[in-house]
């Protein structure tokens, strides 16, 4: 199992995030485009607004525990007033898939958000990302729309908590 830590971002993880979302192949998956600085930058500032109002919950940076090596991120997020449903979300950089950073991430998220109020995730991924699949629906996640949305193919899964 890896060795993973969780950490909630601070205004120092901008390179970081920067290296994830800069990344054609991480972003393939996701906004199926790399993302300009400017508009990281921008992006970054909504995160670290959205962090300082979720106290246990929020946007995090995945460290390897011995190396504190950064491996990639991940978050669970509610739409502001809403405290039963969130999205749930990760990116890890190329070299690390496939090794169970992804696996042991979610696991550590779904107990951050067992002891919330949430009642219901929700996560978007790209319909050809398999491992992405795999990860969720081996968590519980169920399929519940597949089609266009914002212009990308797009699959929603969904999972009841309490």
């Amino acid at each position: 199992m890896p060795d993973i830590q969780l950490m909630k971002i601070s205004e120092n993880d901008f390179s970081d995030y920067y290296r994830l979302v800069s990344d054609e192949k991480v972003m393939a998956q996701i906004t199926e485009r790399a993302i300009p600085k400017t508009e990281a930058m921008e992006n970054f500032q909504k995160v670290l607004s959205r962090n300082s109002r979720l106290v246990n919950l929020g946007s995090f940076k995945v460290v390897h525990s011995e190396t504190k090596d950064f491996l990639g991120w991940v978050h669970v997020t509610c739409e502001e007033g809403n405290t039963e449903k969130a999205e749930i979300g990760y990116m890890f950089l190329p070299q690390y898939w496939g090794q169970g950073y992804g696996r042991e991430a979610v696991k550590q998220l779904l107990a951050l958000v067992e002891a919330s109020p949430l009642k219901e995730l929700t996560a978007m991924i790209a319909p050809d990302n398999h491992a992405s699949r795999k990860l969720l629906t081996n968590n519980g996640f169920q399929s519940v729309f597949l089609g266009m949305m914002d212009g990308l193919n797009t699959e929603i899964l969904d999972k009841i908590i309490k």
